[in-house]
């Protein structure tokens, strides 16, 4: 018996992902699994731009509001929680429709990738506490003592990945370049049709993002920032390090005005709709659905349908 198709959603923020993947969900008899770092978070809606109820269209949406915005989160920890879903959507017979806008939560989901174990042993702590003393470069100095891949890879920026790197070596003996390599090699385990929207003019899809950024705004982004705080959320939380709230934050701080922390969000949204674009674009499997501005729905959508005919899917 064949098994319910999946198909990824894929493309810069402000794209038009949550539209197209609800049609797809209502025309195929699927459900929305969300692959975005962001609407993992309860408690931020307008920021994440989370679809809300009549967006969602009655379709079910899994991996929104799962976590506290307190929690840290891991591309790792994403798989162990989004796999066990996504085979239950197969299993009762319904389409899979894979959206959001984390390029490596999808493909690590689809890959079927094993991420090394994270152990509570105290170990990250004491590096913590080697980089706080005496700076992440005595980190990376041990790192590359083991793994020279690894600290010639990592920027000194990325504390985060540096620390993780050396702890996966000093809790299982190899090294996180051996481990990332003999993931990769693994054939992958779940087959997609990928869809991706982007545009044929850049500037709309910047014009795009600014104007999403000022509907935000208008629906009370500042508001809920607030309300982020009055749960005692610390300012330093991962969460708020997200575009569209360590931007306003700063305002609130009185660092700079409203006026430049809403250019900000504009700007710092712009350069990551770049770079998803880029990501995506090392990936061939990719169909492509290049929409004109201003954007013409029923065309977007009937360009859709001739890839899931040709795919056998209509």
């Amino acid at each position: 018996m064949q098994q319910p198709p999946i198909i990824v959603v894929a493309g810069p923020t402000a794209s038009g992902k949550t539209r197209l993947a609800v049609e797809l969900a209502l025309t195929l008899d699927g459900e929305v699994l969300s692959c975005d770092s962001m609407q993992l978070y309860r408690h931020m809606d307008i920021g994440t731009a989370k679809p809300t109820a009549e967006e969602m269209g009655g379709v079910p949406h899994h991996m929104i509001d799962v976590i506290d915005p307190a929690e840290s989160f891991s591309v790792g920890r994403y798989v162990e929680m989004a796999a066990p879903i996504l085979e239950d959507i197969r299993r009762r017979g319904k389409a899979v429709i894979l959206c959001g806008g984390t390029g490596l939560y999808a493909d690590s989901l689809l890959l079927g990738r094993d991420f090394a174990p994270m152990p509570r042993t105290g170990r990250r702590e004491e590096l913590e506490a080697l980089a706080d003393r005496a700076g992440i470069e005595a980190v990376i100095e041990r790192l590359r003592a083991v793994d020279p891949e690894a600290a010639a890879r990592l920027h000194p920026s990325d504390r985060k990945r540096i620390i993780r790197a050396l702890e996966v070596y000093l809790e299982t003996g190899q090294t996180i370049t051996d481990h990332d390599r003999a993931s990769k090699a693994q054939p992958p385990k779940y087959r997609a049709l990928w869809l991706g929207l982007t545009f044929a003019d850049r500037a709309a899809l910047y014009d795009r993002i600014n104007r999403r950024v000022d509907q935000m705004v208008e629906q009370g982004l500042t508001e809920e920032l607030a309300s982020l705080l009055q749960l005692g959320l610390p300012p330093g939380a991962t969460s708020l390090q997200a575009i569209g709230y360590k931007e306003p934050l700063r305002a609130l701080r009185g660092e700079i005005s409203w006026d430049e922390a809403w250019n900000l969000v504009k700007q710092e949204s712009r350069r990551y709709a770049k770079r998803q674009l880029t990501w995506l674009r090392r990936n061939e499997q990719i169909h492509w659905i290049v929409q004109d501005a201003p954007l013409d729905w029923t065309k977007t959508w009937s360009e859709a349908q001739t890839i899931l005919r040709e795919a056998g899917l209509l």
